[in-house]
């Protein structure tokens, strides 16, 4: 079967459209692991992908994206869909800190130095205004927020605090200071042994 010249563009845009929507299935299985709950092993960097598919349709035209993931960061044992709701928070406040325009950062690197089995470290940082020092100190309170009202909850931080000191046994911090904010969340390569 031909293809006439007139259809042709209309033939390549169903072939894109099928490809972005074959993408975003493919994000939305990896992100939501909806079947599972259980402690798995997970590549935070496919994790960070994941999300940034799911948010692509939030993420203006002028939010440059920037990754440095480290080619030596192992899997960890982690609840792969928390996670991805941690990255997802992150994110998101990173992209409405920029107010439209600026550049977002995500690292990944392997930490072995410390005890155990060693740590992987995911940075998200952006280079918008900052946060003072009093506001970074509130930040993972629980309904703190700084946004307008209608804008935000001031759950989203605290969520992410939640899960990753409490559901994985990491630490999160905040760095801030004017035009680079960095939130840094260390995660063990192993989950200690319930018992």
């Amino acid at each position: 079967m031909r293809i006439n010249s007139r259809r042709r563009p209309q033939a390549t845009e169903i072939g894109e459209s099928t490809r972005r929507i074959s993408e975003l299935v493919s994000a939305v299985r990896s992100y939501s692991h909806l079947d599972q709950a259980s402690m798995q092993n997970v590549d935070v960097s496919q994790g960070l992908e994941s999300t940034l598919v799911m948010l692509r349709h939030k993420m203006p035209a002028r939010v440059r994206v920037e990754r440095r993931y480290g080619a030596d960061v192992p899997t960890i044992d982690a609840h792969a869909g928390e996670l991805n709701q941690v990255w997802t928070n992150l994110i998101d406040n990173a992209v409405d800190a920029m107010n439209g325009a600026g550049t977002l950062r995500l690292t990944t690197s392997h930490d072995d130095t410390g005890a155990g089995s060693g740590a992987v470290i995911v940075e998200i940082g952006d280079d918008g205004p900052g946060m003072p020092p009093e506001v970074a100190a509130r930040a993972f309170e629980a309904f703190f927020t700084t946004k307008d009202v209608g804008k935000g909850t001031g759950l989203g931080l605290d969520i992410a605090r939640r899960i990753v000191v409490e559901r994985h046994c990491g630490t999160i911090t905040i760095e801030s200071k004017p035009g680079d904010t960095v939130i840094r969340v260390r995660l063990p390569l192993r989950q200690p042994s319930a018992g």
